[in-house]
């Protein structure tokens, strides 16, 4: 019993601390200026991928971004064109898939 008043007694004290140290009274922080022009915009040239005629060509974007390509070509398999580092190197994949094949098999069953 004694230890909860004890404990009860520092709480109070470490509170009244805690008020009697208020900081002096604060200003409102200025508005921070408008954040310079961007470069681009409406008047940036679009970018143009090379794709054989017929091809069929859906984009992926990402935040306004092309980041992937799928093509398809007539009457074959499709393929991706995937920029990995967003700077302009496109490399082909036949799928989107890693190669990451997580196991799946059972560890233990219950009837």
């Amino acid at each position: 019993m004694r230890a909860w008043c004890v404990f009860l007694l520092f709480l109070l004290c470490t509170a009244a601390a805690a008020q009697s140290k208020r900081p002096p009274r604060l200003e409102p922080l200025p508005e921070p200026p408008p954040p310079p022009a961007m470069p681009g915009g409406p008047d940036e040239p679009a970018v143009n991928i090379p794709v054989p005629q017929g091809h069929q060509v859906e984009e992926m974007r990402e935040g306004g971004r092309v980041v992937a390509l799928k093509v398809t070509p007539p009457g074959g398999k499709p393929y991706y064109l995937i920029d990995t580092s967003g700077n302009g190197n496109w490399m082909r994949r036949d799928s989107l898939d890693t190669g990451l094949a997580v196991p799946m098999f059972p560890i233990l069953e219950f009837e």
